[in-house]
């Protein structure tokens, strides 16, 4: 039963780690995602015909410019966790008028979730 308490305890702390993303959705300001990743985490996906590619910063400057998302409707698909590795599926709807389905890539590095990797599928 101790494995299963811990491994609750990691999905709780993984789930607040994404609920940083998801507010910084919401607010539509970067600095309030930042806590949820790594400082060299990675995005990729497609939108339309675009490549969307590079440091996670991109990230934080399209949500900054594109503003806040009060319609977002946000559900965690799964979580898969292997010891300090973990997988998110995070399905998002309705944010400022898009859907996304976002994959990621977590680590635990100094004892604390951080997103390594981001990649999305934009919904036409």
């Amino acid at each position: 039963m101790k494995n299963l308490s811990n491994n609750i305890v990691e999905y709780d702390t993984i789930t607040k780690t994404i609920q940083h993303y998801i507010d910084g959705a919401l607010s539509g300001k970067g600095d309030d995602m930042k806590p949820a990743f790594h400082d060299d985490a990675t995005i990729f996906g497609y939108v339309g015909a675009d490549l969307f590619a590079g440091p996670i910063q991109k990230l934080f400057a399209w949500n900054d410019q594109n503003g806040p998302a009060t319609g977002l409707e946000a559900r965690i698909v799964s979580i898969d966790l292997i010891g300090t590795v973990a997988t998110v599926r995070l399905e998002l709807n309705n944010w400022t008028g898009y859907r996304f389905t976002d994959l990621f890539t977590l680590l635990k590095v100094d004892g604390e979730w951080k997103i390594m990797n981001k990649v999305f599928h934009h919904h036409a």
